[in-house]
């Protein structure tokens, strides 16, 4: 097991426990309890935990996601204005990437009655929801995370491997300017990599609430991202940053 899945695991442990050793842990992954000890220190200085004497105590917050029905509620003027943008870049003929997301979800509604496009995507509503519009809709195989209704993990990205994509339009849980895109799942953040690899242009949809987080695990750094799509809560050093960059910003008006 590589250091990363490692510490994903020993962040799931203590999300159930709220309490973890180092000589339960070590006997667990079957590692030296130094070898648990640095993986509660680099966790600790990300900001996921805090370390105690002989152990640690759950900090929630950079491994928390909320379940899709809350994502939905959240912010849902904001990605309707971003789905509007999205969907005016899609083309007649185009082979369109959706992730699971929530704003996603909103493209997806408003991309449906288009004709001559084929859909790829990861998530179960998402092709739920298009299964009543007009476009070509190709649902991936994988692993069914039930708190995103994503699919994931190596199926899914062995079929990714040889598929090629117009636009991909890629959801992130957090968006940082030094990290990259993060997310709280490992798989899902594979899971995204995977995606990167298969589009020609990527297009980040971010409401303003994901900047400036950081999540447990990495997607990419942001030079990966052809354009950008948020809205107008965005902090606008951070849309200056990213245009100096070389990414397209368009933000919305909810």
């Amino acid at each position: 097991m590589f250091a990363e899945e490692r510490r994903q695991k020993i962040l799931e442990i203590i999300g159930r426990e709220q309490v973890v050793k180092v000589l339960d842990l070590s006997a667990y992954f079957n590692v030296s309890e130094a070898t648990i000890r640095r993986d509660l220190q680099e966790l600790e200085e990300a900001g996921f935990l805090k370390r105690t004497h002989g152990g640690a105590i759950s900090n929630q917050a950079a491994t928390f996601e909320p379940s899709l029905a809350e994502k939905e509620d959240q912010y849902q003027a904001e990605k309707i204005a971003i789905a509007g943008i999205a969907v005016q870049l899609v083309q007649e003929g185009d082979t369109v990437m959706l992730d699971a997301g929530s704003t996603t979800l909103q493209i997806a509604r408003q991309l449906k009655q288009k004709r001559n496009i084929t859909i790829v995507t990861n998530a179960v509503n998402i092709a739920w929801e298009l299964a009543a519009g007009n476009a070509e809709v190709i649902l991936l195989g994988g692993n069914l995370r039930r708190r995103t209704l994503s699919l994931v993990g190596p199926i899914t990205e062995n079929i990714l491997s040889g598929l090629y994509v117009d636009k991909l339009f890629l959801a992130t849980n957090g968006l940082d300017l030094k990290k990259g895109l993060t997310t709280p799942n490992l798989a899902e953040a594979q899971t995204k990599k995977a995606m990167l690899n298969s589009a020609k242009e990527v297009i980040l949809v971010a409401d303003h609430s994901k900047f400036g987080r950081v999540s447990f695990s990495h997607i990419c750094n942001l030079d990966r991202i052809n354009c950008l799509i948020t809205d107008n809560g965005a902090p606008a050093a951070v849309l200056n940053a990213l245009k100096k960059q070389g990414i397209k910003v368009l933000v919305a008006d909810d």
